[in-house]
């Protein structure tokens, strides 16, 4: 079932120009001046530290919030807060994932309607397509399709990502927003979310902007790398780079602090 509308490819998938924000209730501007551009097929990383801005980046990426100043550009156009017939066209192409998989899952919903929502709520297909949607969603996600009967309670932490996963990929987005979609689990089971996060996003030619405190994750599954301190850009570029030789002292006092960065240092 296509859930996109016509690809626009003269464009960078999503950019920040100049983007500011603060809360008109707020003294302190919480975002300033922020510039990036996440190109197709390339998953960026936002690192920074509690307070850096990451949750509000968040908010403007998802058209909960317009900047104060700048635009925010989704296939070189505005993002249409607020208009609702647009806006569900931009719900398609745009998913998320959240940070816990305990809470992110409806406990009285069977999987199958958890996953199933997406595609109601945009009206996408009908009841047989989105059956189908439902097990094609599953199995990419490396679960049977008889997990769709079940309830979240059944799984583990891992498999619960899973499913969340498998809710935000079943509307075919082009860009997924993942808000620490690791930080919950054990470190065995993030590196296997994480690698279902770069195969999926291959498989589909789908680009992951993920938000984190975690470096190593980022190394894991990001080409790109923007570094958010206080909630200006410091740093941003191939994440080798950047990870591997940090040009700003906040940045390198983050690496320090990781004792091993996947493919960064040995």
């Amino acid at each position: 079932m296509s859930a996109q509308s016509t690809r626009d490819d003269t464009h960078p998938l999503l950019e920040l120009e100049g983007v500011s924000f603060s809360y008109p209730s707020a003294s302190r501007v919480v975002l300033e001046d922020i510039s990036l551009v996440a190109s197709r097929g390339v998953n960026v990383g936002v690192v920074g530290e509690s307070g850096a801005g990451k949750s509000t980046l968040l908010s403007l990426l998802l058209g909960l919030q317009k900047p104060t100043r700048g635009r925010v550009l989704f296939r070189g156009g505005d993002i249409p807060v607020g208009a609702q017939r647009t806006m569900r066209d931009f719900r398609r192409s745009v998913q998320m994932v959240f940070q816990d998989p305990y809470s992110s899952l409806d406990p009285r919903q069977r999987v199958r309607d958890i996953i199933a929502e997406p595609l109601r709520s945009l009206r996408l297909g009908d009841v047989s397509s989105r059956v189908n949607a439902v097990a094609e969603a599953l199995v990419a996600v490396g679960l049977s399709p008889d997990a769709a009967a079940r309830y979240p309670h059944e799984f583990s932490g891992g498999q619960r990502q899973r499913i969340a996963i498998a809710r935000a990929i079943a509307p075919q987005p082009e860009l997924l927003l993942a808000d620490e979609p690791v930080s919950a689990l054990d470190m065995t089971t993030r590196v296997s979310i994480l690698e279902l996060l770069g195969s999926v996003g291959r498989e589909r030619n789908m680009s992951v902007i993920m938000v984190s405190h975690d470096l190593s994750a980022v190394a894991t599954l990001c080409q790109q790398t923007v570094v958010l301190q206080n909630g200006r850009v410091v740093e941003q570029g191939n994440t080798g780079d950047i990870l591997g030789a940090p040009a700003d002292p906040y940045t390198a006092r983050l690496v320090a602090s990781v004792p091993r960065l996947p493919g960064i240092r040995g």
